[in-house]
C-alpha cells in the first residue's frame, strides 16, 4: 500500500499545534483592506485555532495525520 501524499496547498495554508489542533491564518487579509474595519483587520491578525469539526476534517482527509 503506497503512502498517502499530504495536500500541497494545505501545507500552506495549515499547521498543527503540539497538541494537534490546526491553526491557520484568517481570511479577508490579501487585498481591498481599505473597505474593512479597522476591528476586523485587528481581529484578522495572527494564527487562529480552526474549530473541531473542521480540524477532523482537514487532518484525516488533507494532512493524512
Amino acid at each position: 500500500m503506497p503512502k498517502l501524499k499530504t495536500k500541497s496547498s494545505v501545507k500552506k495554508r495549515f499547521r498543527l499545534t503540539g497538541t494537534g489542533k490546526v491553526k491557520m491564518t484568517p481570511a479577508g487579509k490579501r487585498h481591498g483592506m481599505r473597505k474593512r474595519s479597522n476591528k476586523f483587520l485587528r481581529n484578522a491578525r495572527g494564527m487562529k485555532v480552526c474549530a473541531s469539526a473542521e480540524t477532523k476534517r482537514i487532518r484525516t482527509y488533507y494532512l493524512h495525520v
